[in-house]
């Protein structure tokens, strides 16, 4: 067993997965970033062809503009007129909601001080399957991240980047044939 496991029961580490929005800027080994992401290329995927392609962004300039990206996409999703502000809620549901805002506005302004930012990128295929196409990146995501938290690493995926993600593109020079699924 690797000395580095933390949680080494599949189970407990499904069970007590969480999105971890408030990330410590403790560095990160690069064995253990190549360590999860050699579990996000173990994911099953659509005709075995690996669609995919990972970007770690370790530069503070890098990360910083993501941060900027990802905050005014924030402050545009907490609108008063947007779609995420119009849904009634029960008292719980409200409560419950204002700790993730709280959260998700910790992210919004600290993200650049996460010491790595994994950006998981689909190439889609020549045959367009519809809302399958490019899907195959979310198993690999999913497999990323339980790694990381057999690891003791926390982690969120999030996809608000995605609204401007020209300017990701551009920031990070991705290929036009690649899309960022997540970040």
């Amino acid at each position: 067993m690797d000395m580095n496991v933390v949680e080494a029961d599949i189970f407990e580490v499904i069970g007590t997965q969480r999105a971890m929005r408030r990330l410590k800027p403790d560095p990160v080994p690069e064995r253990l970033i190549k360590r999860v992401l050699w579990a996000a290329t173990r994911a099953p995927n659509g005709g075995n062809v690996q669609p995919w392609r990972f970007l770690v962004v370790t530069d503070s300039a890098k990360k910083r503009r993501l941060q900027e990206i990802y905050s005014a996409e924030w402050t545009k999703y907490l609108a008063p007129d947007s779609a995420a502000t119009r849904v009634e809620m029960t008292p719980e549901e409200a409560a419950s909601k204002k700790r993730t805002t709280a959260a998700g506005q910790y992210l919004a302004d600290h993200l650049h001080e996460a010491p790595a930012i994994i950006i998981p990128c689909g190439f889609l295929l020549a045959v367009n399957t519809g809302i399958a196409s490019g899907s195959s990146i979310y198993p690999a995501i999913q497999n990323l991240m339980l790694a990381a938290r057999a690891l003791g690493l926390g982690t969120v995926m999030t996809t608000l980047h995605r609204h401007n993600e020209g300017a990701v593109r551009e920031l990070l020079g991705i290929p036009e044939n690649a899309h960022s699924a997540a970040l």
